[in-house]
C-alpha cells in the first residue's frame, strides 16, 4: 500500500510528473502529522544526521545510536542510516505532541515532502517531482515549485546534497569494481566508509568542509584497503 505522498518503485517514481522551478505549485502544508505517522523507515545522509545532532547537541554517533539503526544497502553496498520509527507508536521519533521537535533541523525527504527529489550524479543537475496522492492545503496566492523551496531552505542546501549523491555514486562503483562483499577486506572499507560519511564530525564546525576534507583521506585509504 502506497502512503501519501511516496513512491514505492522505480516504476511508480517514473509516472510521478516533474515539475520546473517556475511551475505553479501551491501546496501548503496543513499540520497534519500524517506523513511522520505510521511510515516506512527514512534514510538519512550524512547532512541530515549532523544537522540533527547539531539540534540535539549530541556528537553524531551518540544521535545515530539513539535514533537510528546502521544498515547496510544492498544494491549500492553502502552503509546506510536509517531513521529508527518509535517502537510504541511506529511514528518518527521526533514527532511528539502532533508536531516535530526539530522542524528546523528535519532531513531533506521531510523538507521536500510531498516533493521528491533526483539528483543526476554526472551533471549534479536535480529535477523534482510530486508524489501523489497530495495531502494539505492549497495557496490562496499564486506560487512557484522555486517559492515552495525556498521556504523550506531546499535551496540552501542543494549543493551539498549535490555533492553527497556524487560522492556515494563513486564509492558505491569502487565497492562495486572491488568484488563487492566477495572482497576480504569489504567490511572494514565500508566501516571506514560510514565513518566519512556520518560520524568524523564536529558540530562547532560547518558540516561540507568536513565532508570534503574526509572523503580527500578517504579516497586513497580505500585505494590501499581494497
Amino acid at each position: 500500500m502506497t502512503e501519501p505522498g511516496r513512491a514505492e518503485s522505480a516504476a511508480a517514481l517514473a509516472q510521478c510528473p516533474r515539475l520546473a522551478a517556475g511551475e505553479p505549485f501551491d501546496f501548503v502544508c496543513a499540520g497534519c502529522g500524517d506523513c511522520c505517522r505510521n511510515r516506512r523507515d527514512l534514510v538519512l545522509s550524512g547532512y541530515d544526521l549532523y544537522r540533527i545532532a547539531r539540534r540535539l547537541g549530541l556528537p553524531p554517533r551518540l544521535t545515530a545510536d539513539a535514533f537510528c539503526k546502521q544498515e547496510f544497502a544492498p544494491q549500492t553496498l553502502l552503509p546506510a542510516v536509517v531513521l529508527r520509527p518509535n517502537a510504541r507508536t511506529g511514528n518518527c521519533p521526533f514527532f511528539e505532541a502532533d508536531a516535530c521537535t526539530i522542524h528546523a533541523a528535519r532531513p531533506l525527504a521531510c523538507a521536500l515532502y510531498p516533493l521528491g527529489q533526483s539528483i543526476d550524479t554526472v551533471t549534479a543537475k536535480t529535477e523534482y517531482y510530486v508524489q501523489t496522492p497530495l495531502c494539505g492545503a492549497r495557496a490562496g496566492e499564486a506560487r512557484t515549485l522555486q517559492d515552495y523551496l525556498q521556504d523550506s531552505a531546499v535551496l540552501d542546501r542543494a549543493g551539498v546534497d549535490a555533492r553527497w549523491a556524487i560522492v556515494c555514486t563513486q564509492l558505491s562503483h569502487r565497492l562495486q569494481a572491488a568484488g563487492g562483499a566477495d572482497n576480504p577486506r569489504f567490511s572494514a572499507a565500508v566501516r571506514r566508509m560510514e565513518r566519512a560519511l556520518y560520524y568524523d564530525y564536529e558540530l562547532g564546525d560547518d558540516f561540507y568542509p568536513q565532508f570534503c576534507q574526509n572523503i580527500e583521506i578517504l579516497m586513497p585509504l580505500l585505494d590501499r584497503m581494497l
